[in-house]
């Protein structure tokens, strides 16, 4: 999180959900809106791959200096200012750096970093949220169309995602899988790292004659996707920090002037609105659990959350799993 953050209050959330052109946990933002571009297919380039591969890894490295410890765990610690709007309902967003999106050779890089503050809920309840990816369709509706667990175990996910906006994608879709790690700190610190294994472009989505384009090729609308979040309990409720990385194509030279300013406003947006709803989603499933002590809302893979929060199954965090933290072992 850097100087240009803006923090949005709750009433603004609801208004720039408008915008967001896609959704997940990912914050998976954006680029439907050139659509010039949309109607030439394009293959993602190998220097595009090696520009992306570099700047994840740099990512990772700035938050392993987060979770050893070398800097705060939450980032929002070093601007108190900002820890105090969270707790007064705000939520806060900007881009990681000045230029973003960032140009690589035949792409972008779109990163952006927010945080929210969720009032009366634990740990348990934020995991139980994120980790239910068969509820994906209703707490990120109308954007996110299907959604459905994979693979399920104790400290990774794999869950695959259809993504269409019908404002922006017209007849598109985007079909993709996704591997998530997390890893415990401790009783109030978790992380986790989440990213896409594959996408892929749906032409004609939902009708007779819909079919799959391969991988790597289409309108370059997104090309890989990598969230990592960081979580907290602390002071009556979870701070959540997220930065969400997209790779597109490059947006033409033409239009760069026009396009860019709204790709930077719905990018921010979009990771506003997942926030919030993200946040909406544990207060429901909090009053859910809290009128029924058995819990029966909850999958078995939640509830597993939940059994290992409370203590049956910790991973030190001293030595958290490669793939947990190097993105290239692990696989948005």
């Amino acid at each position: 999180m850097n100087n240009h953050f803006r923090s949005y209050t709750h009433e603004e959330t609801r208004s720039a959900a408008r915008w967001r052109p896609l959704h997940g946990l990912a914050a998976i933002f954006l680029l439907a809106l050139f659509s010039p571009a949309q109607t030439i297919a394009a293959d993602l380039k190998p220097e595009t791959i090696q520009a992306w591969n570099d700047y994840v890894r740099a990512a990772e490295e700035r938050n392993l200096k987060h979770v050893s410890q070398e800097t705060p765990f939450l980032t929002i610690d070093a601007l108190p200012a900002e820890a105090t709007k969270l707790r007064q309902g705000d939520i806060i967003a900007s881009p990681a750096a000045r230029n973003v999106p960032v140009k690589v050779p035949a792409g972008l890089i779109h990163d952006w970093t927010g945080a929210i503050f969720i009032p009366n809920a634990a740990l348990r309840d934020v995991l139980q949220v994120v980790r239910d990816y068969g509820q994906y369709k209703a707490v990120y509706h109308p954007n996110v169309v299907s959604a459905k667990s994979l693979e399920t175990s104790e400290w990774e996910d794999r869950f695959s995602m259809v993504i269409m906006n019908k404002s922006f994608f017209a007849k598109s879709a985007l079909d993709s899988d996704y591997h998530s790690t997390f890893t415990q700190m401790d009783d109030q610190r978790w992380y986790s790292v989440s990213e896409t294994t594959r996408v892929q472009e749906v032409a004609g989505y939902g009708g007779p004659s819909a079919y799959m384009l391969p991988q790597d090729h289409g309108a370059g609308i997104i090309w890989r996707l990598l969230s990592i979040a960081r979580y907290q309990e602390r002071d009556g409720g979870v701070y959540v920090e997220l930065e969400a990385i997209a790779l597109s194509r490059d947006i033409p030279g033409g239009l760069r002037w026009l396009v860019e300013p709204i790709v930077r406003r719905v990018s921010r947006s979009s990771l506003v609105a997942s926030l919030q709803e993200t946040a909406d989603a544990v207060r429901s499933s909090t009053n859910i659990i809290s009128r029924s002590p058995e819990a029966p809302s909850c999958s078995v893979a939640n509830r597993a959350v939940a059994a290992r929060l409370n203590g049956t199954a910790v991973r030190s965090s001293a030595n958290p799993p490669k793939s947990a933290v190097a993105g290239k072992g692990m696989h948005p």
